[in-house]
């Protein structure tokens, strides 16, 4: 069905706008890239698996460029960068992947 995910910036409360976002797939031991998206105003990104990409089972990574972000906002992040590796197991279902982001951790779970 898809696949979504959703950043808040936990240490302001607020939606974290404007992080780039990659798609990648386990291919055969080696990352494949498969989309690029940007977070909109309300920290979502609806846009990362476009119609055009087939969804299959298998392993996935969202890579969230967090230290543009940080800079932008004059705080300095521990992290460049977040990986979130995940197991489509039915990619029948939606898969939503939230980030709740500090500048020096976080966290992540599967959102509905």
């Amino acid at each position: 069905m898809g696949l979504s995910t959703h950043i808040l910036n936990t240490a302001s409360g607020r939606p974290a706008e404007g992080v780039a976002i990659s798609l990648h797939y386990l291919n055969e031991g080696r990352w494949q890239h498969l989309n690029d998206g940007r977070t909109d105003a309300d920290g979502r990104c609806k846009t990362i698996l476009p119609p055009a990409i087939a969804f299959e089972a298998g392993i996935y990574r969202l890579r969230f460029e967090t230290k543009p972000y940080y800079l932008a906002q004059g705080t300095p992040g521990l992290y460049p960068y977040v990986d979130i590796v995940f197991n489509i197991e039915d990619p029948g279902q939606h898969y939503h992947i939230p980030l709740l982001l500090t500048p020096n951790g976080y966290t992540t779970y599967r959102g509905s």
